[in-house]
This record gives structure tokens, C-alpha cells and sequence, in this order.
């Protein structure tokens, strides 16, 4: 369990529920411990009694989720000897997997699809010293010779397939009931390789064995409409989304997913590029929270079902998981930038500009 004190990352933090051993190197940069935030703004403004929670991933070491299940994966392929470490991604597994490799002392390749990937997340993988090899293809032909590989190889596999990263994931849902003193009604995530709404799923569960909650939430999954294989019920070709953290058309978890949408008795549906957009700009502007596109597709699918009523009207708590940091994907951010043309170095000039004329009268 979490102890008291300075925070010490994922596997000190929660070592008697992961599956570590003494011989488990204690590899960390502080990752997990981040903020469950009460949403100021968005929540307020819904119908219904919703108490809504922003859990902000983004502020961990390499600014993603990833690196929860990451410093698992890595400290037990140091454990066993690894030469190297290899992963597909379409960008927040790549910074994360080049990042703990390097900190681990092992060599680290990183297959990405050729022109899809943010280039925030490219450079932190490149910095990183991992090698990057750009495919032509999507994030699933990249995993497909990724599989190849640690099939015939002594490389460590670090995408979701392998468990020890889906035990390092599930920590986040030891932290939100650790903050609410329980488990929330909903958690509501954005969905791509359908890793991270299987772990959330899997760290309730195992909360609920240990005592430590009465009930488990209803998991609540969205995906882009142009890349969601999960709601469609068939793996997608060529998936389309400007959220390229969930472009993913066959995802490696779907199994898994599904099940927890369904003894969870949740939901998985899509949300359009307008809602995600709309989401991402609303946290930015309302709660001050810098998103990565993705991670706007949980706050956009709560909107449209409380709008829709589908929380009804008794108080409900509900967790939407912001996946990334904005900076990972500053050209989406920059899209519809505000007049950057430089001002006279006047005052009045620069409140009329940035506060309008009533401000000057």
C-alpha cells in the first residue's frame, strides 16, 4: 500500500501489489502520485448532481500515463536479463519506454508509424537515445513486427501485451480511491489500445478483493469515430484521428476492454474530432489544465452523456483519466492559434489589443 511521506514511485510506493521480488531492481523517476482534480468549471456547468474529477496523468515524468506500467516493465526486464527493449507506439509509449530504458542502462528500439506520430513525443524518444525506426504503416503493422521480433529474440516486448506494464497501470486506480476514500459511480477513459481502461478495471477489482472498496465503478470507454474498432466490433484498416494517441484500429487489448465494459456494467461509444477539440479547448480555458488531444475524448464522452441525461439526477461522482500533457502535441495546439503579430511596445496599444477598448476608457 502507499505509504505516508515523500512519494517514491509506482514500485515502492505499492511493491507488496505488484509483482516484484527482492531481486526487482527499484527503478523510478517518481512516476505515479499525480493529482485527482475537482473540476472547477466543466462539472458545474453539466446537468445532473455530477461530482466530476480530472485524474491528470500528465504530470508524470515523461508527461503520460505510460510511465506507470513502464517502470514495471522495465525493472523486470532488468531483472531477467534483458539485452535490449523494443516497442511499437504511436508516441506516448515510445517516450516512455526510451526514457526508462535510458535510465535503466539498456539499449532501447522504438517502431513508429511514418508521419503519425506528435512531434513532442518524438522528440523526447529521440533525446531519449532510443533508436527510431518509422514504419510504412499504422501502429498495427508496427506491433506486428514488433511481436515478430521478441518472438525470435532476447528483446523485451514493452507494449501493453506485456502484463507487467497492465500491473503498473492499475496503481492510478489504487490512487483515485486512495484520494475519494472509495471508488467513484464512473471512470471515464479515452480508448486506443485498450490497455489503460483494462488496468483501471483490473486495480478496482483488486482493490475491491484486498477490502479496500465496497463497489467498483462502470467503466466508461470513448473512442475517435474515425478509429474505433471497439464500438464498430471489427478491427479498422486505416483508423483517422487528429488524437493520434488513440489512432488505432486493431487494438492489442480488445479482449480485455471488453470485458471490463461488461462486468462493470459500463459503456463504449465514440466521440466526434468537434467534441474533442471542444473538450481539449474547455480544459485549457476553464480548468487550466493542458491536455494532449486523447485525453480530451474522457471529458468529451462525459459531456455528451450528461447532456443526454445519462447520468440522471441522484449525486454521482465520476473520474475522467487525462492520459497526456499537452506539450506532447504542440501542433494540434497551435491549430487555431489567437494573432501572434507583434504589438507596439505602448501600454494602451497592448490592453486595447489583449483586453478590448472598454479597458482603455
Amino acid at each position: 500500500m502507499a505509504q505516508g511521506g515523500p512519494w517514491r514511485g509506482v514500485i515502492a510506493e505499492y511493491e507488496d501489489l505488484l509483482p516484484v521480488t527482492e531481486a526487482t531492481p527499484r527503478l523510478t523517476l517518481l512516476e505515479g502520485g499525480t493529482p485527482l482534480i475537482p473540476s472547477a468549471q466543466i462539472g458545474p456547468s453539466l446537468p445532473g448532481d455530477l461530482r466530476l474529477f480530472l485524474k491528470f496523468e500528465g504530470l508524470n515524468p515523461t508527461g503520460s500515463f505510460k510511465d506507470r506500467g513502464m517502470v514495471v516493465a522495465v525493472a523486470k526486464a532488468m531483472e531477467a536479463g534483458a539485452r535490449a527493449t523494443i516497442c511499437a507506439s504511436t508516441g506516448n509509449t515510445s517516450a516512455s519506454a526510451a526514457a526508462y530504458s535510458a535510465r535503466a542502462g539498456i539499449p532501447c528500439m522504438v517502431l513508429i508509424p511514418h508521419g503519425y506520430i506528435a512531434l513532442g513525443k518524438l522528440a523526447q524518444t529521440v533525446r531519449h537515445g532510443a533508436k527510431v525506426v518509422p514504419i510504412k504503416g499504422n501502429f498495427d503493422d508496427c506491433l506486428r513486427v514488433v511481436r515478430d521480433i521478441v518472438a525470435h529474440y532476447p528483446i523485451a516486448l514493452l507494449n501493453s501485451l506485456n502484463p507487467y506494464r497492465m500491473d503498473g497501470q492499475k496503481t492510478a486506480a489504487f490512487e483515485v480511491c486512495d484520494a475519494l476514500r472509495g471508488a467513484p459511480d464512473y471512470h471515464a477513459l479515452p480508448v486506443g489500445n485498450a490497455g489503460n481502461v483494462t488496468a483501471y478495471w483490473w486495480g478496482y477489482c483488486h482493490y475491491r478483493e484486498l477490502g479496500m472498496i465496497d463497489l467498483q465503478p462502470r467503466m466508461l470507454g470513448f473512442q475517435a469515430e474515425g478509429a474505433a474498432p471497439l464500438v464498430r466490433g471489427e478491427p479498422i484498416a486505416k483508423p483517422e484521428t487528429r488524437a493520434t494517441a488513440i489512432r488505432i484500429g486493431n487494438p492489442a487489448r480488445w479482449r480485455d476492454a471488453m470485458r471490463a465494459i461488461r462486468e462493470s456494467r459500463g459503456l463504449i461509444t465514440t466521440v466526434s474530432e468537434d467534441e474533442i477539440r471542444s473538450a481539449y479547448e474547455r480544459l485549457a480555458a476553464e480548468e487550466g489544465l493542458f491536455v494532449e488531444p486523447a485525453s480530451a475524448a474522457s471529458v468529451a464522452g462525459v459531456i455528451r452523456l450528461a447532456e443526454n441525461g445519462f447520468f440522471g439526477e441522484e449525486p454521482t461522482t465520476v473520474v475522467c483519466t487525462l492520459t497526456g500533457h499537452g506539450l506532447k502535441d504542440p501542433d494540434y495546439a497551435l491549430d487555431a492559434a489567437p494573432d501572434l503579430e507583434p504589438s507596439p511596445p505602448d501600454a494602451e496599444a497592448v490592453l486595447e489589443r489583449s483586453l478590448g477598448s472598454h479597458v482603455c476608457a
